[in-house]
């Protein structure tokens, strides 16, 4: 399960929808801090819950109704700008894994977080539809779970997650044998990754 970041109003830089409860309550972070259970028609910290539904919340910030939906980001005008304050807030799921709803070049995609992978990995269907030309890097060979696969090297143009928005990463397209796209360490090891039991802040580095 992954955050949304959004901005009210000055005194709240990020706003992160971090998961939904049914359709009873929402959970968000401020700024990165601990996660806050908010039911229905609750206020926290200027932050009102409306309504709640799958992957979504509405809340009123700061007067304005803002609809927040897993991987769209808003923040607010009074937002810092600088790298340091460009953050995403990741939840673990039932199995302990940390899911992100993210961007490749504009497009969206869902990543699985993993530390072992020395780059972002992408499946090749993912990577048709994300109009990468893949097939123009270098050929190498994967090791997966179903065995050896063909696979490429190439360079994303973008890759967003959360509000954290990084130029030039280096990633690899698997034919064969990879389902989820993996964020890898080319993508990490540019930014600080911080848990806390179930949650994962990552921070901006460079």
């Amino acid at each position: 399960m992954f955050l949304l970041l959004a901005g009210g109003a000055a005194w709240a830089a990020e706003v992160a929808l971090v998961g939904v409860i049914g359709d009873k309550a929402a959970v968000v972070a401020v700024d990165g801090g601990e996660p806050k259970t908010i039911k229905v028609g609750q206020t926290w910290r200027g932050i009102t819950v409306l309504s709640v539904e799958r992957e979504r919340a509405t809340l009123e910030i700061d007067g304005k109704q803002r609809v927040l939906q897993r991987g769209v980001h808003y923040r607010s005008d009074g937002a810092t700008s600088a790298s340091s304050r460009q953050s995403a807030t990741l939840a673990a799921d039932t199995r302990g894994h940390f899911i992100a709803e993210g961007q490749i070049n504009g497009g969206h995609i869902r990543f699985l977080i993993d530390t072992g992978a020395t780059a972002v990995a992408i499946p090749a269907a993912d990577a048709v539809r994300l109009g990468i030309d893949y097939r123009s890097g270098s050929r190498i060979t994967m090791q997966t779970a179903n065995g050896n696969a063909p696979a490429f090297v190439t360079r994303l143009d973008r890759v967003r997650v959360g509000a954290i928005e990084l130029l030039n990463v280096d990633a690899i397209v698997v034919e064969n044998g990879l389902n989820v796209a993996l964020l890898g360490m080319s993508f990490l090891n540019r930014v600080e990754m911080k848990r806390d039991g179930t949650t994962m802040v990552l921070t901006r580095q460079f």
